[in-house]
């Protein structure tokens, strides 16, 4: 199980364009002319090897995994916590609320399963539409 596919707090960083395994120099390329970072220091590491997101290093959920000495939040007794809050504010953007979703999914089916959704689950939050009652629905 290679845990820097997932974050603690239930980004699937394997997924994410930032992520240095994936290679997209394009995106690094975006963020560092953002950031004000190197080209090379704009590839993600994934929180557990970089310390946190390449656009914040203060994430005070990764602390607070790493001083509980969890793998992830769905792990902790206090799971979900006020950190996991969802909001509205940048939902259209941010992965913030799709998050929790992941670790429900991480908590029920385990880490395997949360793999293998986790591409249909961020397609489904960025491009899906939403249909009262029956939730998200592929975009057809």
């Amino acid at each position: 199980m290679d845990l820097n596919a997932i974050a603690p707090c239930g980004i699937d960083c394997v997924n994410c364009e930032l992520f240095m395994e994936n290679g997209n120099r394009q995106a690094w390329e975006r963020v560092a002319a953002k950031t004000g970072k190197t080209v090379e220091e704009s590839a993600c590491l994934g929180c557990r090897e970089g310390g946190g997101c390449v656009f914040f290093q203060d994430c005070k959920t990764l602390a607070c995994s790493r001083e509980r000495c969890l793998d992830f939040c769905s792990d902790c007794r206090d799971f979900p916590c006020s950190r996991l809050q969802p909001l509205a504010e940048g939902a259209s953007f941010y992965p913030h609320n799709y998050k929790l979703y992941n670790l429900c999914v991480l908590k029920a089916r385990g880490f395997e399963a949360l793999l293998s959704e986790a591409p249909r689950i961020r397609k489904l939050y960025y491009k899906g539409k939403f249909k009262i009652g029956a939730g998200p629905q592929e975009d057809s």
